[in-house]
C-alpha cells in the first residue's frame, strides 16, 4: 500500500496547484485528459493516484516532475519493511553483484515480464500489481543515471528456456532486452549452461552491493520476504560463493551468443 502521508500530500499538492493555475477541476480535467468528476474524486482520496494522470498534472501545471516525484517517494514509503534498507544501499552501491537461479533479475525486467511475475502471486490487487510494478521500474533507473553502478549479472540458462506457448512473445522481447542491457559497458550479463547441473549458488538468489567506500551490503529474498546480510561472516560467505557461480558461467561474449541463439528460438 502507498505510504499514506506522503499520498495525502499529493493530494494537497495537486489541488494548491490547480487552484494557483486558476483552473477549475473541470478546466484542468480537459488539459488532462480527465473529467471534471475524476479530478475531484482524485483531489478528495477517492480515486487511486495515477501515474499517466500526474504526468500530465506536472507537464500542465508546469511543476517540474514535483507529483510523479512524490509518488514514486509514496511508493517506496510503502514498500515492506524488510526491503526498505536493500533499496537504500542499492541507490548508493557503486557495484551490483546479482546471482539468479530463477529469474531474470529485477534491474533487467521488461515491463511485461516483470508483470507476468509479480501477479504470480494472487493475492495481489490489480492496483497492487501496479504498484510494484511501477517501484520496480523506477529502481531500474540507477542503471541509466549519469555514473551508472557496474552491474554483473549471472543466471541460468534455464530461465531462458523456461516458457510456455502463452509465454513465448514476453520471453523473446525479454531476452532482446537482456542483449541490449549486456551490450552496454556497465552491465554484464553471464549465463550458467544447462550443462552444469550442480553448484553453489543452486541453493538460492541473492545480491551484493559495494558502496563507494568499499563496504559490502547482501541482501537475500525468501519466499516471506527478505534479509539484508551485513556481517562481515556472512558477506564473506556470499563473496566466495559469488566467485564460484561466477566461474561456472560462460564468458560475456558467449553468453550474448547464447541469448541470440535463444531468442531466434522463441521467434
Amino acid at each position: 500500500m502507498e505510504s499514506e502521508p506522503t499520498v495525502d500530500l499529493i493530494r494537497a499538492q495537486l489541488r494548491r496547484l490547480r487552484v494557483k493555475a486558476e483552473l477549475s477541476q473541470e478546466e484542468f480535467g480537459k488539459l488532462v485528459h480527465f473529467s471534471g468528476s475524476q479530478v475531484s474524486a482524485v483531489e478528495l482520496g477517492q480515486r487511486p493516484l495515477d501515474r499517466f494522470f500526474l504526468q500530465r498534472a506536472d507537464e500542465v501545471l508546469a511543476t517540474g516532475g514535483l507529483l510523479t516525484s512524490l509518488l514514486k517517494l509514496a511508493d517506496r514509503d510503502g514498500q515492506p519493511s524488510w526491503l526498505r534498507p536493500w533499496l537504500e544501499a542499492e541507490r548508493q552501491a557503486q557495484q551490483l553483484r546479482c546471482y539468479q537461479p530463477t529469474l531474470i533479475p529485477g534491474l533487467l525486467q521488461t515491463q511485461n515480464y516483470a508483470r507476468a511475475v509479480i501477479r504470480s502471486a494472487d493475492t495481489l490487487t490489480d492496483d497492487e500489481v501496479e504498484q510494484r510494478l511501477n517501484v520496480r521500474l523506477d529502481r531500474q533507473s540507477i542503471l541509466s543515471q549519469p555514473n551508472p553502478p557496474q552491474f554483473i549479472a549471472v543466471i541460468e540458462e534455464a530461465v531462458l528456456r523456461r516458457a510456455d506457448e502463452s509465454f513465448k512473445g514476453i520471453m523473446a522481447e525479454q531476452t532482446a532486452h537482456l542483449i541490449a542491457c549486456a551490450a552496454k559497458p556497465h552491465i554484464s550479463v553471464q549465463v550458467i549452461p544447462v550443462e552444469v547441473s550442480v553448484h553453489v549458488g543452486l541453493i538460492g538468489p541473492f545480491v551484493l552491493g559495494r558502496d563507494a567506500n568499499g563496504g559490502w551490503v547482501g541482501h537475500l529474498e525468501t519466499q516471506l520476504g527478505g534479509v539484508v546480510v551485513d556481517r562481515d561472516e556472512d558477506l564473506a560467505i556470499l563473496l566466495s560463493r559469488w566467485e564460484s557461480v561466477r566461474n561456472e558461467a560462460l564468458s560475456r561474449r558467449q553468453s550474448i551468443e547464447l541469448m541470440k541463439e535463444a531468442v531466434t528460438s522463441w521467434s
